[in-house]
């Protein structure tokens, strides 16, 4: 199973990237009674499958830093920024703090996380 840090940074790239079927990298990085919440909104397995479909139509670089991560037993804690260029040549750039759950073979299970759109 991917470790934390890949969740961080190689699940965006392939879900946006990645011809893979979306289903197989969400069930890769998460169990299927996987719980997200982006600054109040609820992802469930389904919705973030489906997630993968705009990705892909609209992204064009993705690059994800991060800055710090913490983990202690079944909880990891993350702060990283994602930038993100569109097929439309807009930049994005998203600061992320996020606060996971792992299940014991290192999927992600719940993730709360708080996001802040910042001047590229």
């Amino acid at each position: 199973m991917p470790d934390f840090h890949a969740f961080l940074t190689r699940l965006p790239y392939e879900l946006a990237f990645s011809q893979e079927d979306p289903a197989t990298i969400v069930d890769r990085y998460h169990t299927p009674d996987l719980e997200y919440r982006a600054d109040g909104v609820i992802f469930d397995r389904r919705r973030l499958i489906d997630h993968a479909a705009p990705a892909r139509k609209n992204a064009r670089e993705l690059d994800v830093e991060v800055h710090e991560t913490l983990i202690d037993g079944d909880r990891a804690a993350a702060r990283y920024t994602m930038t993100v260029r569109t097929r439309k040549d807009k930049a994005l750039r998203i600061e992320v703090h996020l606060f996971a759950q792992l299940a014991p073979d290192g999927r992600v299970r719940r993730v709360d996380s708080l996001t802040r759109t910042v001047t590229p």
